[in-house]
């Protein structure tokens, strides 16, 4: 498929995928807002055993997620393909008779060097349309740092140097423009983006690459950046952008409850080039951003670096990396959500990530 018909191709959910049923039902390509879960009873089992070793060194499809069924709390799983399979049942530990307790990914994160060659995952997996993806990481308990106008397009888009008599063209940032989002913002696959009735109607969505750090480290030379990146994901930064320019600062702006989507699962770096990935992002089956991590003004690395200078960066810390152009307010009118929307985030070697608005 050539590059012009793949960024033209509506993005197909996963979830559309595997329950075609919902695509004739709600008349577009887009994610539904919710799926109903099939009781596990009755959940459909993938029919072929993988018994292939899930480390770094050997595999080279496999993500990991967090997710519940019906009846349970969060887990970790190993995604292949269509399947999942429980961590915490699928390790098998070589020394020791007390099993070490992965229940969440942050744990995972942080002792992925003791048990990455030790899953396996042998037997039928859980069809992935049995169970309800949730946020790789629902509750994190570290930062979440994100990037200002990392993107050339998008300094491009906003009207500083449009109406600055002093400034005749876009300048792209000296240093990294660094801000946070509140933890709580942080929402899954599938879930809505609850929209701020009487607080902001100038709500935006932006597309990024997320950096999942693995490994402590302060003072990070950007040679040894990568060293500390653990995998990728997909994040929509949405933005309250009158409350942004309000406040004269981001944090309130874009901590909003349900205005961090992240997902669908996280894929390790291993697997990656995450300076080198196609970015995509629809709403109601319209392309609107269409980038390549290659265009960062500062690089994953030089991220890492600038932001460990003074902070000891741990693992479960999550980095959004910057938007392309193409955000509501790049448009003349503007272009923002509204109830009823639908957002489809799709990420090369990730996959998508699908939220709407309600």
């Amino acid at each position: 498929m050539s590059s012009i018909m793949a960024a033209a191709r509506p993005c197909l959910g996963y979830a559309v995928k595997v329950n075609r049923s919902f695509r004739s039902s709600i008349g577009h390509r887009c994610l539904p807002t919710q799926r109903l879960l099939p009781n596990m009873s009755q959940r459909r089992m993938q029919s072929t055993a993988l018994r292939a070793s899930l480390n770094e060194s050997s595999d080279h499809g496999f993500k990991l997620a967090t997710f519940k069924t019906n009846t349970d709390e969060d887990r970790v799983g190993i995604v292949r393909e269509n399947s999942i399979w429980p961590l915490q049942e699928v390790l098998k530990f070589q020394s020791g008779s007390t099993p070490l307790q992965v229940n969440d990914m942050v744990s995972v994160i942080r002792n992925w060097d003791l048990i990455k060659d030790s899953i396996h995952a042998e037997g039928e997996g859980i069809d992935l349309s049995d169970v309800k993806l949730q946020a790789p990481i629902p509750r994190p308990t570290g930062t979440i740092m994100c990037i200002g106008k990392n993107y050339l397009d998008h300094v491009k888009e906003v009207d500083t140097w449009k109406t600055d008599p002093g400034i005749t063209q876009p300048e792209a940032p000296k240093h990294p423009i660094v801000f946070t989002k509140a933890p709580q913002s942080v929402v899954g696959p599938g879930a809505a983006i609850v929209y701020p009735h009487g607080w902001s109607d100038r709500v935006d969505y932006e597309a990024e690459l997320a950096v999942i750090i693995g490994k402590a480290g302060r003072g990070i030379s950007k040679e040894d950046a990568l060293k500390h990146v653990f995998g990728y994901t997909i994040i929509n930064d949405v933005t309250a952008r009158e409350v942004q320019k309000r406040h004269q600062q981001w944090f309130l702006g874009k901590s909003c409850d349900t205005f961090c989507p992240m997902g669908p699962w996280i894929v390790p770096a291993s697997q990656l080039d995450g300076q080198n990935l196609a970015l995509q992002c629809w709403i109601n089956d319209e392309l609107r951003q269409n980038g390549r991590t290659s265009q960062m003004i500062f690089s994953i690395a030089e991220l890492i670096e600038t932001i460990s200078v003074g902070i000891t960066l741990q693992p479960g810390d999550i980095l959004a990396t910057g938007t392309p152009s193409g955000v509501g307010s790049g448009f003349n009118p503007p272009r923002h959500l509204k109830p009823g929307d639908k957002i489809c985030i799709k990420i090369e070697g990730i996959g998508e990530l699908h939220n709407h608005v309600e």
